[in-house]
């Protein structure tokens, strides 16, 4: 298995988030991972929330990982220096935050955590699917309205 890894060092600001957004954005489109496709949405989504987990949680720096596997799936990693294991909240309704590893959770194909050095990185993987564009499309005489 053939893997591509990019990183990126995020500052300890919630103003990083953006950054680490518009940073993977540019390398999923780099990957062959167009910005229209719904897994680069998805992959956007995961790495906000985990970077904003990290930049909140510990206020120290993280490091943004995404890996990229030759069959197509793409690992997000994000190690940060507290050794805190992350911990799941089940937001109420009206709860403006609590959210994020629901999201995760929810999203991923797979997701955990795991020891790093001092501290720890929380991880997940989303598997490619096939695109709707390579489905054959239906013959207009069996298209009904």
């Amino acid at each position: 298995m053939q893997v591509l890894q990019v990183q990126l060092v995020v500052g300890p600001d919630p103003a990083e988030v953006g950054r680490a957004r518009r940073w993977a954005r540019s390398r999923l489109a780099g990957s062959g991972i167009g910005d229209d496709e719904p897994l680069a949405e998805t992959l956007v989504l995961l790495i906000s929330e985990l970077v904003t987990n990290a930049v909140v949680h510990t206020g120290c720096p993280a490091v943004l990982r995404m890996l990229f596997a030759a069959e197509g799936g793409v690992r997000v990693e994000v190690a940060d220096t507290s050794d805190r294991p992350p911990r799941p909240r089940h937001a109420k309704g009206g709860d403006t935050n609590g959210r994020g590893l629901e999201l995760v959770d929810g999203l991923a194909d797979r997701w955990g955590w795991q020891p790093e050095g001092a501290g720890k990185s929380i991880w997940c993987e989303v598997d490619r699917v096939q695109s709707v564009s390579t489905v054959a499309p239906l013959s207009p005489d069996r298209v009904r309205c």
